[in-house]
C-alpha cells in the first residue's frame, strides 16, 4: 500500500481526467497519489470528488516550471495554498510563457507540416496548462506521427530545430513562493540527464539553502548514479526523499501508476512540513 507522488491529468498535459486517473491508482491498489499538473492547481477539486468515492489518499500538488542558465528545472509543490497571491502570480507568468513558446513551436512545425496553432488549441482542455505534448497530439491528429513519443523522439525534442525554450523563473524563486504558499518543495527527477543539463551539487545545495524539503529520487529518468547523487545529498541535509511514476495516461508516456512510490515515513513528513492545504484520507 503505497503513494505515487507524480501524475498528470488533462488539467496539464495528461490524456486522463483527473477523477479517472485517482481511480486508476485506486485500481493499481496504491494508498494514496498527489496530482501535480503542471503550472495549475485545475484538477483538484475533481480529483478530490474521486479519492472521496475510491477511499484512496490525494495529496493536492503541483509541477512548476523553472530554469537556471543552463537547465530547465521542475519544482514539486505539495499541499500549498492554491490562493496564495505570490504563487498565483507566478503560475500566471509561467502559464503566459508556455503559450507563447508552444506558438513559437508550432509556428516553426507549421513551415514543414500540416499543422496550425488552432489545431494545438484543439488538443487542450478548457483551463489547462498547455505544452509540449499537446503540440504532440497535434502532430498525430495531423497524421505526422502515430503516437506522442514517435513525435517527442523526431521533431519537438531538446536538439530539434522546431524546440523553443521558456522563459521562467529561477528554481530559488519557486521555492521561496511554494514555502511562503504553505508548500513543500521537492525537485523533480532532477538527474534526468536524458532530458537536458542537470543541476550540479552546488546549484542543489543552493536549493537547500533557499528551502527546498526533499528530492525525488525513485524516478525512472534519473540515472543510477544521479540516484545516489541524490541520496548524498538527502542525508546531508536530512531531506524528504519521494518516489513516483510521473504519470500521464496510458496513451501519454508508458510510465506507469505505481512503478516508483514512496515510503509512508517520507509522507508523513511531508504532510507535517505541510501548513498551506489539506491532504484526503492520508495516513502513513
Amino acid at each position: 500500500m503505497s503513494f505515487d507522488l507524480h501524475t498528470h491529468s488533462t488539467a496539464s498535459d495528461g490524456t486522463e481526467p483527473p477523477a479517472h486517473v485517482v481511480a486508476e491508482a485506486a485500481r493499481a491498489g496504491l494508498r494514496g497519489i498527489a496530482l501535480t499538473d503542471h503550472d495549475s492547481t485545475a484538477g483538484w477539486a475533481e480529483a478530490l470528488a474521486a479519492a472521496e468515492e475510491h477511499g484512496i489518499g490525494l495529496i493536492p500538488g503541483m509541477e512548476i516550471t523553472s530554469k537556471t542558465a543552463a537547465a530547465s528545472v521542475h519544482m514539486l509543490s505539495y499541499l500549498h495554498d492554491p490562493e496564495h497571491p505570490g504563487l498565483l502570480e507566478l503560475n500566471a507568468a509561467t502559464r503566459g510563457g508556455r503559450v507563447e513558446r508552444a506558438k513559437h513551436i508550432a509556428e516553426r512545425l507549421a513551415e514543414d507540416f500540416p499543422i496550425s496553432w488552432e489545431l494545438v488549441l484543439e488538443q487542450v482542455e478548457d483551463g489547462a496548462s498547455i505544452g509540449r505534448p499537446h503540440i504532440a497530439d497535434a502532430l498525430v491528429a495531423a497524421g505526422v506521427v502515430r503516437e506522442r513519443s514517435e513525435a517527442f523522439d523526431k521533431y519537438i525534442h531538446r536538439s530539434s530545430k522546431y524546440y523553443v525554450g521558456q522563459d521562467s523563473p529561477h528554481p530559488t524563486e519557486v521555492v521561496r513562493r511554494v514555502r511562503e504558499a504553505g508548500g513543500v518543495p521537492v525537485i523533480a527527477h532532477a538527474m534526468a540527464g536524458k532530458r537536458g543539463n542537470t543541476l550540479d551539487v552546488d546549484e542543489l545545495e543552493e536549493l537547500v539553502e533557499a528551502g527546498m524539503l526533499g528530492v525525488e529520487i525513485w524516478h525512472r529518468d534519473n540515472t543510477e548514479e544521479g540516484k545516489q547523487i541524490l541520496l548524498d545529498l538527502a542525508r546531508r541535509h536530512d531531506l524528504i526523499i519521494t518516489g513516483s511514476s510521473d504519470y500521464h495516461g496510458v496513451s501519454g508516456k508508458p510510465n506507469t501508476l505505481g512503478e516508483n512510490t514512496t515510503d509512508p515515513e517520507h509522507v508523513a513528513r511531508l504532510l507535517e512540513a505541510a501548513s498551506g492545504t489539506d491532504a484526503y484520507n492520508i495516513h502513513p
